[in-house]
């Protein structure tokens, strides 16, 4: 069945658009080690993971970041994480993940302390900042909050490279819609460590420098692998955006600062206003940008030919757009993190 379904889903990497990602018999170097690890912990080679491969080191920081918060064996069952990573999905309108993890879901053992995981995953982050109302459900400590913040900061970062370089739905479009179901059954069971046993934490490590963890993803730090994959993939994806025109990193961030969580709206008349008064020759790199961050799915090709313009490769596409998704993802889950104690007077 596994030898089955990696040729399937190799077969689906063709459905990634605008870049063309590396064949796994082409690969070499970092590359090819991720899909190596990939293909060994995961159990396939995922396309939102092989999406990032024109980009070695935002591949590499996709996969510590999705393996150490979903895939180890840690405080939280994998069914609570993929509980979140469903509603997570939903919340941003991601179909694409939506079918992949609730197929995922339905083949694992419940787990009681699912009660109310839906509901706060599907707002995490979302308007509500710091409010207790919208804290993690009582049921999880706080040794538990590294892994259930970093599903929720890894899925607001991979629901958005997916919404922008992937279809709705994992099936080819000529699938007949009776066998979508049993296929997705399938695949789920796939998905599952070719090795005895779950993943050890830590062991992806290795394939990025150490790095400091970063502001904002202060709620890693009960958790040592969670931590060091956080600074590890945030280092490799901010140094991959080192050329991103400044006036473009500073538009993001300060349209962050204001911004309450919640969707721009249908159209994208917000657009044009979120880009005035910058450098006429940065404009479409903004564009890209804010489109990423905030409404992945109004992404049109005329975008990405605007930005290939003046950085045409397959590399610095994914370099903008895998930082300013992990920038908007750190943001949110910022808005998560329990409140800091004054210190004392």
């Amino acid at each position: 069945m596994r030898p089955l379904v990696r040729a399937v889903l190799r077969g689906s990497l063709r459905q990634v658009r605008y870049v063309d990602v590396v064949a796994p018999h082409r690969a070499r170097g970092l590359v090819a080690r991720v899909y190596r690890a990939v293909e060994r912990d995961f159990g396939v080679l995922a396309p939102p993971v092989a999406l990032h491969s024109p980009a070695a080191a935002s591949l590499a920081a996709t996969w510590l970041m999705l393996r150490e918060v979903l895939l180890v064996d840690g405080r939280v069952s994998r069914a609570v994480k993929e509980t979140v990573a469903t509603e997570v999905s939903r919340a941003n309108d991601c179909p694409y993940c939506v079918h992949v993890h609730q197929a995922v879901l339905k083949t694992l053992p419940p787990d009681r302390a699912l009660s109310g995981i839906a509901a706060w995953a599907a707002t995490a982050g979302r308007n509500h900042p710091h409010d207790p109302a919208h804290s993690v459900p009582p049921s999880f400590t706080e040794a538990q909050l590294p892994e259930l913040l970093g599903v929720v900061v890894t899925f607001h970062y991979i629901n958005r490279m997916v919404s922008l370089f992937l279809a709705d739905s994992p099936m080819p479009a000529l699938t007949p819609s009776r066998l979508r179901g049993p296929i997705m059954h399938t695949t789920a069971l796939a998905m599952r460590p070719q090795t005895p046993g779950p993943p050890a934490p830590g062991a992806s490590l290795e394939l990025l420098p150490p790095a400091t963890l970063p502001p904002g993803l202060e709620w890693a730090r009960a958790s040592s692998a969670v931590a060091d994959a956080f600074g590890r993939a945030s280092a490799a994806l901010d140094h991959g955006a080192r050329w991103v025109p400044r006036p473009v990193q500073e538009r993001l961030r300060s349209r962050l600062e204001g911004w309450d969580g919640s969707a721009p709206g249908l159209g994208r008349n917000w657009l044009g206003q979120a880009v005035s008064q910058l450098p006429a020759e940065d404009v479409p790199t903004a564009r890209l940008a804010l489109l990423t961050a905030f409404a992945p799915y109004h992404t049109l090709p005329e975008d990405i030919a605007a930005f290939r313009s003046r950085f045409p490769t397959d590399r610095e596409l994914i370099e903008l757009t895998s930082w300013a998704a992990l920038t908007t993802a750190v943001s949110i889950g910022g808005r998560l993190s329990p409140p800091r104690p004054a210190p004392p007077a």
